[in-house]
């Protein structure tokens, strides 16, 4: 999903990058979101890109070189881009609603917390992905399926 916008320029010159990725490098586009459709979609990237993102983080791990990874790297975006695409595909008003409820609020989630359950059941009913808080205590209701919450910010 290319950008279709203005072309960058630097200086009144098309903008050229002058340290262009070797050949060997797979070419990918970007995401084409902002932060907020990012964290809104966040956890179910986690589920759906787990083994790409594990990949990524071991070979980080074996060479600290950021040239090392970039294949794996651009798997990595690659998965999050087709997730991306299929919440617009099947869950576009949900996912809109969401991610632009995050952008007015701060991108704080507890204050989205009724557009969330809306794309929660959507995803997990059309895309069979399910949200999953990692570091949640045993035994304990995810944050996000209490069942009486708190729709207001608090007051700290």
């Amino acid at each position: 999903m290319a950008y279709q916008g203005r072309e960058a320029t630097y200086n009144d010159q098309p903008y050229s990058d002058p340290n262009p990725l070797p050949s060997s490098v797979p070419a990918i586009d970007e995401l084409g979101v902002t932060s907020a459709p990012l964290k809104s979609a966040s956890f179910f990237i986690g589920q759906h890109c787990k083994e790409v993102n594990e990949d990524f983080m071991l070979c980080k791990q074996e060479n600290r070189d950021p040239a090392h990874c970039l294949k794996e790297g651009r798997k990595v975006t690659r998965c999050a881009a087709d997730l991306i695409t299929k919440l617009r595909e099947n869950c576009l008003a949900e996912f809109d609603a969401h991610w632009k409820c995050l952008e007015q609020n701060n991108q704080y989630f507890y204050a989205c917390r009724k557009p969330e359950k809306a794309l929660n059941q959507c995803v997990f009913s059309k895309l069979n992905l399910t949200k999953t808080i990692p570091g949640t205590p045993e035994g304990h209701d995810q944050i996000h399926e209490k069942k009486r919450p708190l729709y207001y910010p608090l007051q700290k």
